[in-house]
């Protein structure tokens, strides 16, 4: 029997956090509106759709990201705690209503153009080194509890593409005809397409993988043929989906995740992964900032280290296909923030930490010096501040809280002796999304639990908030 281990997670060589184009990430991936000024916005378009593909028939609407070429905002507005703009309606994660008059929909004067992939940061900040095929391929996939599906480079690519590859991005393509496991799964695609336009696609096959120590065989990969210049450009190898099976986009059958196989595999181990995400200001703590992922089991080591007998845990509603919790309230500074009903997804395909505009204004009422800056879409506070002058932010999971690490209220250089935080407008969404910079702040527990999922975590101890500015 295969021995569990931890499966080491590194960050990107390459990646260069910018907070602007993290937020634009989190807004093609899940398409909401912005209630807040700034350059980009989702604009309505129509296509037509008929029996010749976009000649005759009916006429669709969808979003898509664009952005205004001459901007009349003024470079920031005034500190922040102000009245919100916009409405923050919508019952999915897409984001449903327009996002209102402070940014989140269009006018007639706006001048509008497309994104640059160049404006959208790829989130992949976190990589695993994963094992494919007999004998094992190395690549470098960004594990991702926001979506279902395994999707890696691939030598069916075509050669511009691939002649483009970059090593310092571990860009590296999985070459199916060197594997003697790997079997083609008939008349199987897929295809991943996000409100910039960009999207990935190709077909499917499976083959044995490695998780930790574990081979799990029969894996469906999904073998890029074709990646949009955005997806081209991103670090990493691909990417391994953590969420639930119910929103794989194979077609025409979606395919089981990695966790589903491993639970299958290996009925006697625990039904869960955890994920513990270290930090470039944490090596001089006790884990000097390690980063790993453990399948099949929790590590004990970590548990004693926090100081937590068990974990904390929250129901986990899966019916849109993501870990989404409830999260009622939030306190800054000891004062409570009532919530109700409110819910988060936890992500570890998200950098950022989004929440609803009023408690975006109300942590950086509480930062002397912050504002919003319409530029750069999103709040900014001055660099230098330090730990006692950054607000104690905690968010409800389930029935306890989790404290915000004061170092990671500042997420990217901003310019001009300012940082862009790492909390922001979840703008139209009426669910917040928890990503890297909540989790962070714990060891996470996924468990899929029989049935029955549900969210563990318990608090990360550090001796110390390094708050040093993050490096321009």
């Amino acid at each position: 029997m295969a021995a569990f281990q931890r499966l080491a997670v590194h960050r990107s060589p390459v990646y260069k956090a910018n907070g602007t184009r993290s937020y634009l990430f989190a807004m093609t991936r899940y398409g909401f509106h912005p209630t807040k000024p700034g350059p980009y916005f989702q604009a309505k378009v129509l296509t037509q759709q008929g029996k010749f593909g976009r000649v005759g028939g009916r006429m669709r609407s969808h979003y898509v990201l664009r952005k205004r070429k001459h901007s009349h905002h003024p470079h920031s507005t005034q500190p922040s705690g102000g009245q919100t703009g916009g409405q923050t309606g919508g019952s999915q994660p897409s984001g449903g209503a327009s996002g209102g008059a402070n940014g989140g929909g269009t006018s007639e004067a706006d001048s509008e153009g497309e994104v640059p992939a160049e404006d959208i940061q790829n989130d992949s900040m976190y990589l695993c080194e994963v094992d494919i095929g007999t004998p094992a391929q190395k690549l470098y996939l960004d594990f991702d509890t926001g979506s279902s599906d395994l999707w890696v480079w691939s030598t069916e690519l075509p050669k511009s593409t691939l002649s483009g590859a970059n090593a310092q991005k571990q860009q590296i393509a999985f070459d199916p005809s060197k594997s003697s496991t790997f079997e083609k799964l008939s008349g199987a695609t897929w295809k991943i397409s996000y409100g910039d336009s960009s999207s990935a696609s190709g077909d499917v096959g499976t083959d044995v993988i490695s998780l930790g120590g574990l081979p799990i065989k029969g894996q469906a990969i999904e073998l890029a043929k074709d990646l949009s210049q955005q997806f081209a450009t991103g670090n990493g190898s691909g990417l391994l989906g953590l969420a639930f099976d119910t929103i794989n986009t194979v077609s025409p059958t979606p395919q089981k995740t990695p966790v589903d196989n491993l639970i299958a595999q290996y009925p006697a181990k625990q039904q869960l992964f955890t994920a513990y995400l270290g930090s470039w200001r944490d090596t001089a703590e006790a884990d000097k900032g390690q980063s790993f992922y453990t399948f099949g089991y929790i590590d004990q080591d970590v548990l004693t280290a926090s100081g937590a007998s068990k974990p904390n845990y929250a129901t986990v509603d899966s019916s849109q296909g993501f870990w989404q919790i409830q999260s009622t309230s939030a306190t800054i500074n000891g004062t409570t923030v009532t919530r109700s009903n409110n819910t988060s997804i936890m992500d570890t395909g998200t950098t950022l930490c989004l929440v609803d505009d009023s408690l975006v204004e109300a942590v950086y009422k509480a930062i002397p010096g912050s504002k919003y800056d319409s530029n750069s879409q999103g709040y900014v506070f001055p660099s230098s501040t330090s730990a006692d002058h950054l607000p104690a932010v905690t968010l409800a999971i389930g029935d306890a809280s989790v404290a915000f690490q004061k170092e990671d209220l500042g997420f990217a250089d901003a310019g001009n002796g300012m940082v862009y935080g790492s909390i922001q407008s979840r703008g139209s969404m009426d669910m917040d999304i928890y990503g890297d910079a909540v989790l962070k702040a714990m060891y996470a527990i996924f468990d899929m639990n029989n049935g029955s999922p549900r969210f563990g975590w318990v608090q990360r101890k550090e001796a110390t908030q390094n708050t040093t500015a993050p490096p321009p």
